[in-house]
């Protein structure tokens, strides 16, 4: 191969592996096992401690939740999970307030994730093989709610098998 191919070549694997890599936001990954989810989260609940709460169908799924700050920068969220068989199928970290939390958040995503691919009014997404980031906001006068939301969509898929048909 010539210099200026193998030059090429050296600049696009690293990015293809990081189209590929899973997406990280606040520590939290989709498709991590729930040990490292859980460990993360308890590390950043603010008072009362995570919950999570098996499936009453199945002990394959369970839902977590709680109210978490981040030391980097003292940004409080509601966290909440879907842990499918140990995985983390989504992973979702919701805020109120002004249009200036839209804007910092819009930064702040933009800053980790690059461009944004806007999928309609008030969202944003990012994809990264079968594994994704969601922004979403939505409100009127001066208040708004964000969802900030990280999937693994293979092991959301999984969730079929216990699901059951009519």
């Amino acid at each position: 191969m010539t210099a200026p191919r193998l030059g090429l070549i050296a600049l696009l694997v690293p990015a293809a592996l990081a189209a590929q890599a899973a997406p990280t936001y606040r520590g939290f990954t989709p498709g991590a096992p729930y040990r490292e989810f859980a460990e993360r989260a308890r590390a950043l609940v603010r008072r009362d401690p995570l919950v999570c709460n098996t499936s009453a169908k199945t002990a394959q799924l369970m839902e977590c939740g709680g109210l978490i700050r981040d030391p980097s920068d003292s940004a409080g969220f509601y966290l909440s999970a879907y842990v499918l068989e140990g995985k983390v199928a989504m992973v979702s970290l919701g805020d109120s307030g002004g249009p200036q939390l839209v804007e910092r958040l819009k930064l702040d995503l933009t800053r980790r994730f690059g461009p944004p691919h806007v999928t309609g009014i008030g969202t944003w997404e990012w994809k990264y093989g079968r594994r994704e980031v969601r922004f979403n906001w939505r409100g009127r006068d001066g208040i708004r709610w964000v969802y900030i939301t990280l999937a693994d969509l293979d092991v959301l898929d999984r969730i079929s098998r216990y699901v059951r048909r009519p």
